[in-house]
């Protein structure tokens, strides 16, 4: 009878990969590296900072500028001379021009321009991680979804498997019952239960449907592309605790993230103490003027040149504004390393318990793997005993529940070691992306 199983399986699968387009992991996790919506905005947003992080936008550099005023009045003027006499003139008109070039250029601001720009580097490689952090998640979920498919399809393989045990009781019921050696009861039994197993079959490949939906969402194609994914589970089995724990603290991206952040919060500082400082700025520029008036000594002028100059201001007094914009950089410093703290604890923690669960998961793989073997020969004992008819139909379905529920829990201790190993990965940051 398990040579039977086995064919059965065997047969099982092999039509299916006949008729549907076998999806491996790599060809998954490819698709999902170029296709997923969220991997996408992440790196837009990661050029969002390369391209931020710039000399201009630090106020290194100078600015220059085109300039043009173009000034005009018609008014009704009168002036009184120092001699006494009077001069008048309605409508009198007044132009005056000038335009050029005008350069202008902080050349200190108690360094808070170097600041900023290292800061501004700063959000460049946060945005890195934030981008890796966004890919370990994405193609986690890959890799979980993909191998929820994988053991779908052994449980499908083996409730298929008991529908044939099923379909072969009932015809053994319904000789039995054509001859007078069994009750229509027994024949009926038989028919229930066959029917129960086909209606497991139904929801679980209902279930496997929705998940081959969920996986098509992650690789952002189309949600009804159909596809078959292999029917093995591999796992390492020499994962360490302290290795990961060592990984995870130089590389998990949530981690880095949240280092790069206390970083900024302290080049934030770092340019508010700046504004303790003299601000010193040239200027220069080429100008061209020209004016004009109805009245007045000088009716018509002109002139062009450099022009240039240098300014300065110290704060002296701004209501303790600056005190106060520095205590609060400080607290934020203090939140940032309270924050780190608290990100290091809970990624300890999950390591821990991820760990527990696939070393427990491990252990349960080769039980279960016992079970489904011995489950399998009680099976075929029960079955022989039943075509000669000294066991009841009880007994036989119990037998084949056994071998149900030992196939679905090996399934499941190997699914869940996987998801215990995969999630230990993306922590660790060590997760393979092809």
């Amino acid at each position: 009878m398990s040579k039977i199983i086995s064919y059965i399986t065997i047969l099982f699968f092999g039509f299916h990969l006949q008729a549907q387009e076998v999806l491996s992991l790599e060809e998954a996790l490819k698709l999902a590296l170029e296709n997923n919506f969220e991997i996408k905005i992440a790196k837009n947003n990661l050029k969002i900072d390369e391209t931020n992080n710039n000399l201009a936008n630090a106020g290194i550099l100078p600015t220059l500028n085109a300039n043009l005023i173009n000034n005009n009045s018609q008014l009704n003027t009168k002036q009184t001379q120092a001699d006494g006499s009077i001069r008048e003139l309605n409508n009198a008109k007044n132009f005056n021009l000038s335009y050029g070039v005008g350069l202008d250029w902080t050349v200190f601001d108690g360094l808070s321009m170097f600041a900023r720009k290292e800061q501004l580097a700063t959000l460049e490689a946060q945005g890195k991680s934030e981008l890796q952090a966004t890919v370990l998640n994405r193609i986690s979920d890959v890799y979980l979804t993909y191998y929820d498919l994988v053991q779908q399809q052994q449980i499908m393989a083996s409730i298929d498997s008991a529908i044939v045990v099923s379909k072969q009781r009932v015809t053994t019921a319904n000789n039995r019952f054509s001859i007078g050696k069994a009750s229509k009861l027994e024949l009926l039994n038989a028919q229930v239960d066959l029917n129960t197993d086909k209606s497991l079959l139904l929801s679980q490949k209902e279930l496997y449907k929705n998940t081959k939906i969920r996986l098509n969402e992650l690789l952002a194609r189309e949600l009804q592309i159909d596809f078959k994914v292999v029917d093995r589970i591999t796992f390492e089995e020499n994962l360490t605790y302290e290795d990961l724990k060592d990984l995870a603290n130089k590389q998990n991206p949530q981690l880095q993230a949240q280092i790069l952040n206390k970083k900024i919060a302290e080049l934030n500082l770092k340019q508010i103490k700046g504004n303790r400082y003299p601000t010193v700025r040239l200027t220069s520029g080429y100008s061209f003027t020209r004016s004009e008036a109805s009245l007045g000594f000088i009716t018509q002028s002109s002139g062009q040149g450099f022009v240039y100059g240098v300014s300065a201001s110290v704060p002296i007094f701004d209501g303790f504004l600056q005190n106060k914009r520095e205590k609060t950089a400080q607290y934020e410093i203090e939140n940032a390393s309270l924050v780190i703290n608290q990100q290091k604890n809970a990624l300890e923690s999950q390591l821990a318990t991820f760990f527990q669960s696939y070393q427990t998961n491990l252990e349960l793989i080769k039980i279960e793997a016992e079970n489904v073997e011995i489950a399998r020969q009680n099976l075929d004992i029960t079955l022989a005993k039943f075509r000669i008819g000294t066991i009841t139909t009880i007994e036989v379905r119990t037998a084949q529940q056994n071998f149900i529920e030992a196939s679905v829990r090996y399934a499941t201790a190997q699914y869940q070691t996987k998801i215990s190993e995969i999630n230990l990965k993306e922590l660790a940051g060590t997760l393979s992306l092809d």
